[in-house]
């Protein structure tokens, strides 16, 4: 049995002005255990929509999701989420976020306290647990939210473009942290993203969506987060077959943005 299936899902919104929306149609996936997955594809083809459900923010119009076997029918502590922004509490010491859910699960203090130390020291934040988050930068509060996130060991880690917001330095950094934790921890990862790159270095298995109405278009397995987690990702962004990805996934999208736009693959308008 899979991990994680996404079974014959299908999205359909009604807006208020009427209409339907069809965000996603017959989705299939499946997951084993300890992989990860990077989701690419152009705005609107229902990536964010298709991590909501994932995480049991949203029920879907028609299929389901499974996890070990059991349906997907709301949020879970089995499910892990690390937003684009943080989403942590401003008013909390960097150790208070990251140890909120194992206190919420009225998790011992000394226990509590041994697993937060161990995480921070995991990504590279020893000796800021009593920092405020407001003193932290960007790729700092991601940190934390990754910490925070592992705190509630779960088995699926959901991720929604979680290192877009950072400088390119930063960005880079943290892609490494990300392929670091994957390595170690073993957990399964599902990676939202608009960057081609990212998307190849961090997706041992990257699916390419579709859009109107989102649908899985290409579904690839790629050596380059199994090489980046044990070398310097400028290193692997160097592979003559890195290249090649690259570029073939890029002009993939360029011609489904151009085809969004009213234009045909190639540029030339539709009669």
């Amino acid at each position: 049995m899979s991990h994680l299936v996404i079974d014959s899902l299908s999205m359909r919104f009604r807006p208020p002005g009427g209409g339907v929306v069809e965000a996603l149609r017959d989705i299939d996936l499946s997951l084993e255990r300890g992989e990860l997955m990077s989701v690419l594809g152009p705005s609107g083809c229902g990536k964010t929509t298709l991590l909501n459900i994932v995480a049991g923010f949203l029920a879907p119009s028609a299929g389901r999701v499974t996890l070990e076997g059991r349906e997907v029918t709301g949020p879970g502590a089995e499910r892990g989420m690390v937003f684009q922004q943080g989403a942590l509490f401003e008013w909390m010491s960097v150790r208070d976020n990251v140890g909120f859910g194992p206190r919420m699960k009225g998790m011992p203090r000394r226990e509590r306290a041994g697993i937060v130390d161990h995480l921070l020291e995991t990504v590279g934040l020893g000796g800021f647990g009593d920092k405020a988050v407001y003193e932290l930068s960007g790729g700092m509060q991601q940190r934390v939210a990754l910490a925070r996130c592992l705190a509630n060991d779960p088995e699926v880690i959901l991720m929604d473009e979680p290192l877009g917001a950072l400088d390119a330095l930063t960005r880079e950094k943290m892609q490494g942290l990300v392929l670091k934790l994957w390595q170690e921890t073993g957990k399964t990862i599902v990676l939202i993203t608009h960057s081609v790159e990212e998307a190849l270095l961090l997706g041992a298995r990257l699916v390419v969506m579709a859009p109107r109405p989102g649908r899985v278009f290409r579904d690839y397995r790629l050596p380059f987060a199994a090489m980046g987690a044990g070398q310097d990702l400028r290193v692997v962004k160097r592979e003559p077959e890195f290249a090649a990805r690259r570029e073939e996934i890029l002009s993939m999208i360029w011609d489904m943005e151009e085809e969004i736009m009213g234009r045909a693959p190639g540029g030339a308008v539709p009669a």
